[in-house]
């Protein structure tokens, strides 16, 4: 015990203690629900040492715990040796520096079969759903009310907030017209409004959808044979 206590506060294994200990401290407030492990993503980019793709707390969280284990037994390994003066300084320093290289190459290691178990996908965003029609899901829809039902690239269904734009002289729609959306007709989505969080939807005839374009016809294969000689006749 003596033995640990003396390696652990002494260089080099002192500042990987300390960054410990702030680890340590960083990931209790995460359980507490007072930070979020994705809270320094934007400030450091560990793409540039080929430890990026995770959260950055977690690749300094790797680094520091592995340097902290490697400086650890590197100091009780030079305490043993009975080394002094610059011999012993030159073997901290060469620990400290052998610490952060193993550190890098576990995260490192880390990181690669991170990316290979859980390769990075883009998250869904509601702008997938621009260009889409949708199924309008209540009685109607106005400036300021209706929903629809839209169906993603994955095949899976959600349900969206809608909003037709009136006529420009501010006549109300007429139900039954062409521009006037009711339960269960086709509306397409052609932009969103992030302020207020719905798409602007207008009206959709499928009779005017195209769909998939028909399968390429086979190319005929040429006759080949001799001609036929016409008989004659006498």
């Amino acid at each position: 015990m003596r033995e640990f206590l003396s390696a652990a506060t002494s260089f080099p294994t002192v500042p990987f203690g300390a960054a410990l200990v702030v680890v340590v401290f960083f990931w209790l407030l995460v359980l507490a629900g007072a930070a979020d492990h994705h809270s320094f993503d934007g400030d450091l980019d560990t793409d540039l040492a080929g430890i990026g793709g995770v959260p950055v707390t977690v690749t300094v969280s790797v680094m520091v715990v592995v340097g902290w284990f490697t400086s650890l037994t590197g100091t009780v390994l030079m305490h043993r040796s009975g080394t002094t003066g610059l011999v012993r300084a030159g073997f901290a320093c060469a620990v400290f520096a052998g610490a952060l290289l193993v550190g890098w190459i576990a995260t490192r290691g880390f990181v690669r079969c991170f990316r290979r178990r859980f390769p990075d996908e883009p998250p869904p965003s509601r702008q997938d759903f621009l260009g889409r029609v949708c199924t309008i899901r209540t009685g109607s829809v106005s400036s300021d009310f209706g929903q629809a039902e839209v169906v993603a690239a994955d095949g899976s269904t959600a349900v969206v907030q809608v909003r037709l734009a009136g006529p420009a002289d501010g006549a109300a729609l007429v139900p039954g017209s062409t521009d006037a959306l009711t339960s269960g007709s086709a509306g397409l989505l052609y932009a969103y409004d992030d302020a207020g969080e719905f798409f602007w939807v207008s009206a959709y005839d499928k009779a005017l959808d195209p769909g998939p374009p028909p399968p390429s016809r086979p190319r005929t294969a040429q006759r080949t044979g001799a001609r036929r000689t016409p008989r004659r006749t006498g």
